[in-house]
């Protein structure tokens, strides 16, 4: 049997161990630090923003954006459909109704063109929109972008699974009024589990640093106004995401690597589609994903598990999640279809191209016809 091949593992850099044991020299085992100072001000300068707040996960990140920009129960919050169910969970914690919107055929991500018909012709003026930067691919985010301040939508990115990609030379996160990056274990960059949350509003930053520190006031003692959160991140983890920081660029170089290798292997199979790049837009190619024509995604799946090949359907929309069975969602079908013809495909950056070679000659035994 082959070595596991994981969908999307952890890589190290080769400083988390030295970096993580100054932290323990230094006695900073707590969510203050040289560490998780580095780690904020390293996403500042790689990504452009002003502003950067490292908390324990990006859930946790899109929760205080919600909090920050007033979110209250009974408001309408818009999301990505076609997304992982951390997106949106923040939008119940607020109480608030999430509204799904479908994709688009050209990114899979958001469809502008549906979002701004629902804003035309809506009774309630939706609060907010959270945006999903899909597998990495950029949405069509200045388009998104332009609709939400003409409707005076305030606009998240969860740029979770994008760190990295960039839209016109400007990264994924910094289109809106929050971005949010995620460090999960099988993210392009991992400390095991931590987010980031930015904007180029400085009080805003603020305002979700203490909620994220329970809401303690200027006090000597503990003074507590409002509700607060325990989601500040450790230093301990920051020392391993600044060591990861160090190698975002030759990530996201293997990871388009690695995409092009399926397509070297894979490009000229008729019923095969690959997940599209947006003009003018890098994508950091965090996972390949694909479309069959006529294969069921399940054979492949399983042929690929019987050598040891991680792989993984797309992900199932949020409106046919029975826990969303009563949201409102705005759809055309395209989400339901790639769900029921998509499959990701092993991604992890310590791959070769013979792997991948192995992978790709593994589909095309199992297509059907």
């Amino acid at each position: 049997m082959n070595k596991r091949i994981f969908l999307s593992a952890p890589h190290q850099s080769g400083k988390e161990a030295e970096y993580f044991n100054e932290v323990l020299k230094s006695n900073y085992i707590a969510p203050i630090g040289e560490y998780l100072d580095r780690f904020e001000d390293d996403i500042e300068k790689y990504t452009g923003t002003k502003n950067a707040l490292g908390v324990m996960n990006g859930t946790a990140a899109i929760h205080l954006a919600l909090i920050v920009l007033g979110i209250k129960r009974g408001d309408d919050v818009l999301a990505s459909t076609f997304t992982f169910i951390g997106s949106v969970n923040a939008i119940v914690y607020q109480g608030a109704n999430p509204i799904f919107i479908d994709s688009d055929k050209e990114s899979w991500n958001l469809s502008p063109k549906l979002l701004n018909k629902y804003l035309c012709e809506c009774e309630k003026k939706p609060k907010a929109l959270i945006v999903t930067h899909l597998y990495g691919q950029c949405a069509d985010i200045e388009k998104i972008a332009q609709i939400c301040k003409l409707h005076g939508v305030y606009l998240i990115e969860d740029a979770a699974e994008s760190l990295g990609a960039t839209y016109k030379g400007k990264h994924t996160g910094t289109f809106g009024d929050f971005g949010i990056y995620s460090f999960n274990g099988n993210k392009i960059l991992t400390t095991g589990g931590a987010g980031m949350l930015i904007s180029d509003n400085e009080a805003w930053i603020k305002k979700a640093k203490f909620y994220s520190t329970q809401s303690k006031e200027d006090e000597i003692y503990y003074q507590h106004e409002v509700i607060g959160y325990n989601y500040r991140l450790s230093n301990p983890t920051a020392a391993i995401g600044v060591a990861q920081m160090e190698v975002i660029e030759e990530r996201v170089s293997k990871k388009r690597e690695i995409f092009e290798w399926y397509k070297k292997y894979l490009g000229d199979v008729e019923e095969i589609t690959f997940m599209p790049e947006l003009e003018s837009s890098r994508g950091n190619r965090w996972l390949t994903a694909i479309t069959f024509e006529k294969t069921p995604y399940m054979k492949i799946l399983k042929a690929l598990e019987n050598i040891n090949v991680e792989s993984r359907p797309l992900w199932k929309p949020m409106h046919m999640q029975p826990v969303f069975k009563d949201a409102k969602a705005i759809v055309d079908g395209t989400s339901e279809e790639l769900f029921k013809k998509g499959l990701c495909l092993a991604s992890s950056t310590i791959m070769t191209e013979e792997d991948v070679k192995m992978i790709c000659d593994v589909i095309k035994e199992n297509l059907d016809g």
